[in-house]
């Protein structure tokens, strides 16, 4: 499947799986990618910046759900009541003052309309494809595996490092108040990550359950990846937006 695919043929120590897991993320997460390498360089316009908080909004919208999928499928009350966090931390108290609110809040604050961005109606279909491939891998999937998707989130700190400050220093019209979602992400990630590989390393017991669980990160990173060669494609260049989806100039 990937060229980690004989990883764990022989079988890996917990810590050895540990390794691998995190080479997949040295080597596949997002952070490499040319259009976040463009946003942290201070080189993608407002139009792109907007396709890409409008975009990204379908997946943050996404997550408290395939959380809620993997709640009610679990039967171990430890991992619910761990997992649990996660939907609170995108919905909050009353469904619309958590991490969700805080991306629409991004979004609005780079000039697009709150229905609009709620509707998803402008998303590209590249995005809506992705989003419900994870919705679907978490709800298919065993479920050492859709635990293990969100591995993803051992990462989420060095893009926000990277993010954060750059978007600040290269873009005038972004504040802190802009990039409130960002605040509580590194520390929420490093929780449930740190939750996440701990589940993975204690039941991933076999040489195949531990491929399943590397596989499972493969996947997660892939996707998010194909999510920016969307955006990329569709308004990196000029004439390659599809039908229907967000066009900056008609946005205002």
């Amino acid at each position: 499947m990937t060229e980690f695919s004989e990883a764990a043929k022989i079988g890996l120590s917990p810590s050895g799986l540990e390794v691998v897991l995190r080479q997949v993320g040295a080597e596949r997460y997002h952070n490499r990618h040319p259009y976040h390498q463009r946003m942290v360089n201070g080189d993608l316009t407002r139009g792109e910046l907007q396709a890409w908080a409008l975009n990204r909004y379908c997946y943050q919208a996404m997550i408290p759900r395939k959380d809620a999928i993997i709640l009610a499928r679990s039967e171990d009350p430890a991992l619910r009541a761990a997992w649990r966090l996660r939907i609170e931390d995108h919905d909050g108290e009353d469904g619309w003052s958590g991490g969700i609110a805080k991306w629409l809040h991004l979004a609005t604050s780079l000039g697009l309309d709150a229905d609009a961005v709620k509707s998803e109606r402008w998303a590209l279909p590249a995005t809506r494809f992705a989003v419900g491939a994870y919705y679907s891998f978490c709800a298919e999937r065993p479920l050492l595996q859709a635990v293990a998707s969100s591995l993803t989130e051992l990462f989420s700190p060095v893009i926000i490092s990277e993010r954060v400050p750059a978007m600040l220093a290269r873009y005038p019209y972004i504040t802190e108040d802009t990039l409130a979602y960002f605040r509580k992400r590194p520390e929420q990630a490093s929780r449930d990550s740190d939750f996440a590989l701990a589940y993975a390393k204690k039941h991933a017991v076999t040489p195949e359950l531990q491929q399943s669980v590397i596989d499972a990160l493969v996947f997660k990173c892939d996707l998010l990846w194909a999510m920016l060669d969307a955006l990329q494609h569709a308004y990196g260049e000029p004439g390659n937006v599809p039908p229907g989806a967000f066009c900056p100039e008609e946005a205002g």
